[in-house]
């Protein structure tokens, strides 16, 4: 009697295990599975994980469908977040901390990038007239888009000089060809932009950079510590309401980050669309070079690299002045931690 049932217990175990794992994946599916993503210059190396997620299937494989709506910048896309037209935002940690000020819970869950990866160049013509930010006052200055990244950056040097926003004139010029475009035609005096359009003109000769965030050391001599950039951020309720998918996210563009690292920058480049390229493969290649350093390593911001993108906001930032911001409300590190336990 005994040896009889023995194949049924082993059927009954089997039985009870298939169901625990059925209950545990349905306890882990996207609440929301539809989601709207919005980012400003997704060409842009700066937002080089979202492409990757998106174009090996990592989105898919967490069983989300994402949209990408595409932005002329970064505020934009932030914009878009508030208004309620997409759901989450690839885009740069600093506007968590200037929500936050304003008594809006937007949290980012994600880093993407552990160096801003900006670089400000001056256009040839006028660079050697260039000595210091003071020098930057009465320009037309190349930003993605006006209350972006790019645009804070010169901000910040702008401070230094005891300067304000207003001393410079703030052009947006989108993302990759507008921007060169815009150098190239004698549009502007300088630009602040990303990769690859910073290795296109660098290349041609028509910008000599003056402050160059795309390393650690350019980070450090500008900010005196890290300094962190493209996040994944969402408001706090979404979260709530939907930790499943916020998790499913982080999975995706962690994965997007772990591939990133492995990869060589010529494949890289095999992996973005071909637009991308600018017509010019081996200029894609060499500002994938530029920019690998820039990408997270754990997709934590640390403590030291928020207390550093507050207190660069604040010296331009009248809304910031005066206020105190709970910066541990600006990044909700469980996902990323989650994230490196599970993905492969």
């Amino acid at each position: 009697m005994e040896t009889s049932m023995k194949p049924m217990t082993l059927v009954a175990a089997a039985f009870a295990a298939l169901v625990m794992a059925g209950t545990a994946a349905m306890a882990q599916a996207p609440e929301k599975k539809e989601l709207k993503l919005g980012v400003g210059g997704k060409a842009l190396l700066y937002y080089l994980p979202l492409t990757i997620a998106e174009r090996k299937g990592f989105f898919k494989e967490q069983g989300l469908d994402v949209e990408i709506n595409d932005f002329a910048g970064g505020a934009k896309s932030l914009q878009a977040l508030v208004g309620g037209s997409v759901d989450v935002v690839t885009g740069a940690y600093e506007h968590t901390i200037r929500m936050q000020a304003k008594g809006q819970d937007i949290r980012a869950v994600l880093e993407l990038g552990r160096f801003p990866g900006i670089a400000v160049g001056i256009r040839k013509d006028k660079a050697a007239s260039y000595k210091s930010p003071a020098d930057l006052k009465g320009m037309k200055i190349g930003v993605t888009a006006p209350g972006s990244s790019t645009n804070m950056m010169v901000n910040f040097l702008l401070a230094q000089a005891g300067l304000t926003p207003q001393d410079a004139s703030f052009i947006g010029v989108g993302s990759a060809a507008s921007a060169v475009a815009a150098i190239k035609k004698g549009e502007l005096d300088a630009i602040s932009h990303l990769e690859p359009v910073l290795s296109m003109l660098e290349r041609d000769g028509d910008i000599k950079i003056v402050v160059d965030t795309r390393t650690e050391e350019g980070t450090r001599a500008l900010f005196g510590g890290s300094n962190p950039a493209a996040v994944l951020y969402l408001k706090k309720d979404f979260i709530d309401r939907n930790p499943n998918t916020t998790q499913a996210l982080t999975n995706a563009l962690f994965k997007a980050l772990k591939w990133i690292d492995k990869a060589s920058p010529e494949e890289i480049a095999a992996a973005v669309p071909e637009e991308y390229l600018l017509g010019d493969k081996a200029l894609y290649v060499l500002a994938v070079k530029n920019s690998k350093p820039t990408y997270s390593q754990n997709g934590i911001v640390s403590a030291a690299g928020m207390k550093s993108t507050n207190d660069m906001l604040v010296k331009f930032d009248d809304e910031l002045k005066g206020t105190s911001v709970d910066l541990s409300k600006t990044f909700d590190d469980r996902f990323a931690k989650k994230a490196a336990e599970v993905v492969k």
